[in-house]
């Protein structure tokens, strides 16, 4: 099952695309491991013409007091710089010449270079079962409407359980017991395997087989993994066939197979060599943990969501993994970095730079029942890390209005990649957050859905405490199935907080007095 189906919504309008011509290349992925191929883009607009004309004289105090308003607090960045074509200090929007390369040598692969592998330090980390939302508790007999057995001649109470890479407990499929003083989690039962009555429900058994796949994929790399890979007798095909021909006993027993597999793999240590081989995890394994998240904790909810106030700044959105994960790749983000979304839902974007990246990551949403659900994915997230033996970086979660927040006004001065999908904000609003961009870090990237700074904005005598001064921006392209909203594609914007064009501008404009 893809992440977020339960809120994409078909037939929307679409975003209208940006005038200009567009350049698209392939650029064929060289690494062995996934042989895949990228199409990308770039405007091959040229930048914005400079300021014309000459520029009236101001004094010298002026410039100066607008400098120091406008740089107060900053530092020079340590990050990966975007570098433009054009340096006009005159045009505050340009276009992007440089074609996006998919991170695949090693010289790109320098920035997600960190320990992917969870170290067993803690007491919950050891051989006891640990909380955890289970497959068997959002897909279960006991919603008859919902669910009905996978295996006909099954009778109930078989236990099936998957094991991982790392835990020493797996997670439950089936038919789930009542839960001791509500609580939404699992410790052990007896189950049976189940499928949905619908097709847009969650399926426990297509969630067997696409996890049995990735542990494969990408926990087996260097090992011989042709006893599960083999087209004939592989264990991937043999369970696959169980299914087909409706063999419950033959499916539970080859789970087993596999079980008894990946334990004696774990205890020769085979995973953990792995993982310490690893210095970035590939875009499949991150949608496959995230997907986990989401399905067992916001979809169930997911219709709380859908309440929302047309008009205002409170309307629900999600930018798609394959979407951020670009962000992160375009604005460098790494493990010592400090990310921030700003408006950040149920948590999505927030979660996958702490995995993805392995920064430091916050967020702030304002609307309550998507505070709640970012919380259960946090918890979630966390327990599923453990069963795929994965580090994160560290998850901040704010309640409130981010304008209003002293751990996100923090934050964001410490910040290196701001995310803001400002897509259905209020201009009010937008003019807001850019001034308070006045706060940020030298060199400290803005990704946004609109672009903070008016098309055509140019520095003059004017406008010197204009916030737009400090922001160079770059306009780039998403293609479809990137948002929840909509299955075309649009348009993003990257700005940058460069205060050296203002400075050029006066000292150019000061040599004239």
């Amino acid at each position: 099952m893809s992440l977020f189906n339960f809120i994409q919504k078909k037939g929307s309008k679409p975003i209208p695309p940006v005038p200009g011509s567009i350049r698209r290349e392939t650029i064929h992925n060289a690494s062995a491991k996934t042989g895949r191929s990228y199409s990308v883009t770039s405007h091959s607009n040229t930048a914005l013409s400079s300021i014309q004309g000459r520029v009236r004289k101001v004094g010298k105090s002026q410039i100066n007091r607008s400098l120091h308003d406008n740089t107060r607090r900053l530092k020079r960045p340590s990050q990966l710089q975007l570098i433009s074509d054009s340096d006009d200090s005159g045009s505050e929007v340009s276009s992007d010449r440089r074609v996006i390369r998919q991170k695949v040598d090693h010289e790109d692969r320098r920035l997600r270079i960190r320990d992917l592998r969870r170290q067993t330090a803690s007491p919950e980390d050891g051989n006891r079962r640990f909380q955890m939302v289970h497959a068997a508790h959002i897909a279960s007999l006991n919603r008859p409407s919902k669910y009905k057995l996978a295996f006909p001649q099954d009778t109930g109470g078989t236990t099936v359980e998957v094991q991982y890479p790392s835990a020493p407990d797996g997670e439950m499929y089936g038919n789930q017991g009542p839960l001791r003083d509500g609580s939404p989690y699992l410790t052990s039962c007896s189950f049976d395997l189940v499928e949905p009555s619908q097709s847009d429900d969650f399926k426990p058994l297509d969630d067997i087989t696409e996890t049995l796949e990735v542990i494969v994929t990408h926990y087996m790399q260097g090992l011989d993994a042709s006893k599960f890979t083999d087209d004939s007798h592989g264990l991937l095909r043999r369970l696959k066939r169980a299914r087909e021909k409706k063999d419950g006993l033959l499916y539970i027993s080859i789970l087993r197979e596999w079980n008894e597999a990946i334990a004696r793999m774990k205890q020769n240590g085979l995973f953990a060599d792995v993982l310490d081989k690893m210095d970035w995890l590939d875009l499949s394994l991150i949608e496959r943990i995230l997907t986990q998240t989401y399905v067992r904790t916001v979809s169930p909810r997911v219709s709380t969501l859908r309440q929302y106030e047309n008009g205002t700044d409170n309307v629900y959105g999600e930018l798609l993994p394959k979407f951020a994960s670009e962000i992160f790749r375009i604005t460098g983000l790494g493990p010592d970095h400090v990310f921030v979304d700003l408006g950040s839902g149920v948590g999505n974007v927030v979660l996958q730079a702490a995995l993805e990246a392995g920064c430091e990551s916050w967020g702030c949403e304002i609307m309550e029942n998507a505070c709640l659900l970012a919380e259960l994915q946090e918890q979630e997230l966390k327990a599923r890390c453990r069963l795929w033996g994965l580090f994160s970086g560290s998850i901040n979660l704010r309640r409130g209005d981010f304008l209003e927040t002293n751990a996100i006004h923090e934050a964001l001065r410490r910040a290196d990649v701001v995310l803001v999908n400002n897509q259905a904000f209020t201009p009010e609003l937008n003019d807001r957050l850019t001034n308070q961009f006045l706060d940020l870090k030298e060199g400290c990237q803005i990704v946004s859905l609109k672009s903070f700074v008016p098309t055509g904005h140019k520095i003059n005598s004017r406008n010197l405490n204009s916030a737009y001064n400090v922001l160079g921006v770059v306009e780039r392209r998403y293609f479809s199935a990137c948002v929840s909203w909509t299955d075309a594609g649009g348009s993003y914007f990257v700005s940058t907080k460069d205060s050296s064009r203002l400075r050029r501008f006066a000292e150019k404009n000061l040599g004239r007095d």
